[in-house]
């Protein structure tokens, strides 16, 4: 039986760790076996989110008659599991196009909305939905960013460091994928480069993905347990406080409670503090 993209993941994480420990024991024949291994479950990560290799050698750039369009909620949940973290349709399509140059790019335009009237009016009636982030703080849906229904609640909410946490896992992921160096990869890779300090690293006008996911892991390593604990209490929150559609497309009552207050809060008067 295959293993899905989530076990391949792990499973990359781990292999990653174990020949990390090899190098640093000085134990080369491990870290050669453990490679071999690395290797090869990225290529089944590759083939299970990616598809099999296209038959040429870059992508098309011809026109697109007879060509099959994936849905756009398919499109979504192969680039968004590339990513690995909530994103914004924008970047979502970006990868799209960088790793999938063969297929016309679908619009993501209501694509959240359609996806939550399909899970209330039959729920699990597919095996994934494209869902909201939840915010940490209210738990309602984070403006403009897609999850995945099956990943985790604590992956699934973002809190005050989130943002930055993953804009950097996904350029440590993005740049962990790359095959071919394609124009619309280098753009791709340039927009994670401009905003990570010392992440280019290629020749001139180039950005490498090893210089990139170096520079990402850095940064990273300096947020990414604050971040981690604030997600993992707002999704103790939510596993105990929302419903099951809540869960996937947040709490919209408490942002309106939440709203109502704020509308309603006695203003300070002259001589109050403010």
């Amino acid at each position: 039986m295959s293993s899905g993209p989530d076990e391949l993941e792990a499973r990359i994480g781990e292999l990653r760790a174990a020949v990390r420990r090899a190098m640093a024991a000085g134990d080369r024949a491990a870290a050669r076996r453990l490679r071999a291994g690395l290797r090869e479950a990225e290529r089944a990560w590759d083939e299970a989110v990616l598809g099999a290799d296209e038959p040429s050698h870059g992508p098309s750039h011809g026109p697109s008659h007879g060509r099959v369009r994936p849905p756009a909620r398919d499109q979504a949940h192969r680039a968004l599991t590339l990513l690995g973290v909530p994103a914004a349709p924008k970047l979502v399509a970006s990868v799209h196009a960088a790793f999938f140059p063969a297929e016309p790019a679908a619009s993501l335009a209501n694509l959240r909305r359609d996806e939550e009237r399909s899970f209330r009016s039959a729920p699990h009636a597919r095996p994934y939905y494209l869902c909201a982030a939840l915010t940490a703080d209210l738990l309602a849906p984070a403006r403009g960013l897609l999850t995945i229904s099956t990943w985790s609640l604590e992956r699934r909410v973002v809190g005050r460091l989130s943002a930055r946490a993953d804009f950097l896992a996904a350029a440590i992921n993005v740049a962990g994928h790359v095959r071919r160096d394609t124009p619309d990869v280098q753009r791709l890779l340039w927009r994670f480069a401009a905003n990570i300090p010392d992440a280019s690293g290629g020749a001139i006008g180039t950005v490498d993905p090893v210089a990139l996911a170096g520079a990402a892991r850095a940064e990273l390593a300096v947020h990414r347990d604050a971040d981690r604990r604030e997600r993992a209490a707002a999704a103790a929150r939510a596993a105990a406080g929302l419903g099951e559609a809540e869960r996937l497309f947040g709490s919209r009552l408490r942002s309106l409670r939440a709203a109502s207050g704020e509308s309603h809060r006695p203003r300070p008067t002259d001589g109050e503090d403010r």
